[in-house]
């Protein structure tokens, strides 16, 4: 995920809370988008007498998130009880519509950067990557901006968002094959936030330069490496990571939120070949559910990973924290999250501009749910099904954490109270830099960007915060503060970024180098 600093910018890959709250808001009921349910074997469109109960449900809160958050189309696909329930909802484009199928592809986002993981593993086993060497090992001239990183810094490291410098860097480097060795070469420049593998940050940057190992050792262009060892060989037909590939496909269009209505945007489609190892591949929700049960660890899948090798994926987190649910930490590409009764989430998701998707297994209950959306406002959609914990609790049986609100005194947030700032380089090329001020009010921070309250951060345990809308309502987001070296606020964690307190002195630099709307947006590209 990632910022966006110009709302509803082609050259911008993010989708603003604010966006998505005011798609929600004037949101029409899906009979006004002149949609129509289209399914896909092994289920009808409509739930039949075979279809569980809860899957049910899950078609008809589907259903109404989109009719209140004007989604106008929807691939979904469970693994639930041993049988998988695959199909699509709505239309793939508003002006041309067509229902929308199993094989419609969607772009998933940073759910990609597991495939890269999967393919780190597969180099593992066959003897050409270690986890635990340095990434100099593979690529000799990797250069970061604090020197002492870049010859200590580990393959491991890269795969679980604990390298510590800046991780989003979107910058467009062409669309030769040599765009991704171009891409990690300027990331020499990003600066270092933490210190190494101390603390978790969502990390596009990371993935590319995993993703550039791939190239280095295979000796071929990212996308076709990982066509033959990985997407091929597990028959994900559906899946690609170029436009010019899709001839003959079923193509969910990107739409734009515009008075509350959809409207299709063609430029939401463009993405530099530099992002493709983190956020470039376009697939089907079948392929996603195939891909699901590959990693489940169904039989009938070619072995492509040794069973321990791909458990080891899923298992020994690095540092935790907070991606918009609370985090043990990531293992080798997937997060890791905790529940109520014990067995672990793995999860993964994605957002680009109009195409923004969930992806989740429970190992322990083999249990999978992929869901892909072609809206700016399809985060609402995600959120409640990826970060909230209805569709846990009714398919897997397992809740978040527990998170009671309750209101602090004015000195006990005094500490919490400041200005922070983070920063991304867009695909021009140029940095631009977010911020939100916290003040004390009512018990919670009040959050404002350019001085309008943006979200309010209500605490439930020490340094750990719930994001509610300015009326109170949850938006099924849960952040952290990380403390510095002397045990006060040093960032503000969301969305995974790390956004760093501002002392008095740099509050002011801070506020000149703000765009006109300091806004923060789902992650993952």
């Amino acid at each position: 995920m990632s910022f966006r600093s110009q709302p509803d910018s082609p050259k911008s890959a993010g989708l603003s809370r604010r966006t998505v709250l005011a798609a929600a808001a004037a949101a029409v009921p899906v009979s006004a988008l002149a949609t129509t349910s289209a399914g896909a074997a092994p289920v009808a469109t409509k739930p039949s007498r075979t279809t569980p109960v809860a899957v049910g449900r899950l078609f008809d809160k589907i259903e109404a998130g989109m009719a209140k958050y004007a989604i106008p189309g929807v691939g979904l696909g469970v693994w639930y009880r041993g049988c998988e329930y695959v199909r699509g909802f709505g239309v793939t484009n508003v002006d041309n519509p067509s229902p929308v199928t199993a094989d419609t592809v969607f772009r998933i986002g940073s759910t990609s950067k597991t495939f890269t993981a999967t393919v780190i593993m597969q180099l593992v086993e066959q003897g050409r990557v270690d986890l635990d060497r340095p990434v100099r090992t593979y690529l000799p001239d990797f250069a970061t901006a604090d020197p002492a990183v870049g010859p200590r810094v580990t393959v491991r490291q890269l795969l679980n968002h604990s390298a510590g410098w800046r991780g989003d860097t979107f910058v467009d480097t062409g669309d030769g094959d040599d765009a991704l060795a171009r891409y990690v070469a300027a990331l020499s420049a990003a600066p270092q936030l933490t210190p190494l593998g101390k603390v978790f940050s969502y990390n596009n940057a990371a993935i590319g330069v995993a993703g550039r190992i791939i190239e280095a050792v295979t000796r071929k262009p990212y996308e076709t490496a990982t066509r033959q060892m990985l997407i091929d060989p597990l028959g994900l037909a559906h899946s690609r990571f170029f436009r010019s590939e899709l001839g003959g496909f079923s193509v969910a269009a990107s739409h734009n939120i515009v008075n509350g209505k959809p409207v299709v945007e063609p430029s939401f489609d463009a993405m530099p070949r530099s992002l493709n190892s983190f956020g470039g591949l376009i697939s089907s929700a079948q392929d996603q559910l195939r891909y699901a049960r590959f990693q489940l660890g169904h039989h009938g899948f070619p072995r492509l990973l040794r069973d321990r090798t791909r458990v080891a994926m899923q298992t020994n987190p690095g540092p935790g924290g907070t991606l918009f649910v609370e985090v043990d930490g990531v293992g080798v590409g997937w997060m890791i999250r905790p529940t109520a009764e014990g067995p672990k989430v793995i999860q993964h998701g994605g957002d680009w501009s109009g195409q923004h998707s969930g992806f989740l297994m429970v190992p322990k209950r083999d249990f999978a749910l992929t869901v892909l959306t072609n809206s700016e406002s399809g985060p609402a959609l995600t959120a409640e099904l990826f970060g909230g914990d209805w569709a846990l609790a009714e398919l897997a049986g397992v809740h978040n954490l527990p998170a009671v609100q309750r209101p602090l005194s004015p000195k006990e947030l005094a500490p919490y109270e400041g200005t922070y700032v983070a920063s991304q380089v867009g695909m021009d090329g140029v940095e631009s830099s977010f911020g939100l001020d916290l003040k004390a009010d009512q018990g919670q921070l009040l959050a404002s960007a350019d001085g309008q309250p943006a979200l309010r951060l209500g605490f439930y345990r020490r340094d750990y915060v719930l994001s509610l809308g300015l009326d109170g309502t949850p938006d099924h987001v849960r952040a952290n503060f990380v403390p510095g070296p002397d045990g006060k606020p040093a960032f503000l964690r969301y969305g995974g970024r790390l956004f760093r307190r501002q002392t008095a002195a740099g509050r002011s630099a801070a506020g000149r180098q703000l765009t006109s709307l300091a806004e923060l947006t789902r992650p993952v590209r």
